[in-house]
């Protein structure tokens, strides 16, 4: 579903160098995202548009920007989300704490296609896992789902709780006790698992509040 516009109006989309788009590199999983499709202009142009965005940041000012490069070149590029106009739409990019959250072509009848993962992206290999086992692939996703879940009913008690002990909210309200309480070792083991979870579900493009709610 096509996010809200007026998220997209606050990115001003700036004019690309021309700088070549790099290879993509096998230590760059997840830490850099790479998607492309090729579209079609008027005149019966092909040209393939590619969306990158390092995780990371910016090395100057660590911003996380998407960038656009048609062809390989930079055309354009700006802070998340955003969206990049293209022959017959537009491209909407979003992210969260975990990965891509969004990264579609929107055609100007509303139809929706995802941009293709480069093979060698962490993306790129869940898509060729689901592909090719798509069997294992739905345990995977299962898994993923129920790591959350569970990280979001035990975790969020306790938040709670410790919200509940400051003096102005528990003057006005009271305080709560979690009815989970668990050893520290625990709670940071289950908090993991809830990330594992989050990020196999951002390799998916699948992530909600949830996932950031639960780890």
């Amino acid at each position: 579903m096509t996010m809200g516009i007026a998220n997209w109006r606050n990115r001003r989309v700036r004019a690309g160098s021309g700088e070549p788009l790099r290879r993509y590199r096998w230590w760059q999983m997840f830490s850099r995202s790479l998607r492309s499709i090729t579209l079609t202009s008027e005149d019966g142009r092909t040209s393939t548009y590619a969306v990158e965005v390092r995780h990371g940041g910016d090395a100057t000012d660590g911003e996380v920007r998407a960038r656009l490069y048609v062809d390989g070149a930079l055309q354009s590029y700006a802070k998340l989300p955003t969206r990049f106009s293209v022959p017959g739409g537009h491209i909407e990019v979003a992210i969260t704490g975990f990965g891509l959250k969004r990264c579609h072509y929107v055609r100007t009848d509303g139809t929706e296609q995802q941009l293709s993962p480069d093979p060698r992206s962490a993306e790129g290999r869940r898509a060729r896992l689901h592909q090719r086992h798509p069997g294992v692939s739905r345990v995977i996703g299962t898994l993923s789902v129920l790591f959350v879940v569970v990280g979001l009913c035990v975790e969020v008690p306790q938040i709670i709780e410790a919200l509940s002990q400051i003096p102005p909210i528990a003057d006005s309200i009271g305080t709560f006790t979690s009815p989970i309480q668990l050893p520290l070792h625990v709670n940071l083991l289950i908090g993991l698992v809830a990330v594992v979870g989050s990020t196999e579900r951002a390799l998916r493009m699948r992530s909600s509040w949830i996932d950031e709610l639960a780890s």
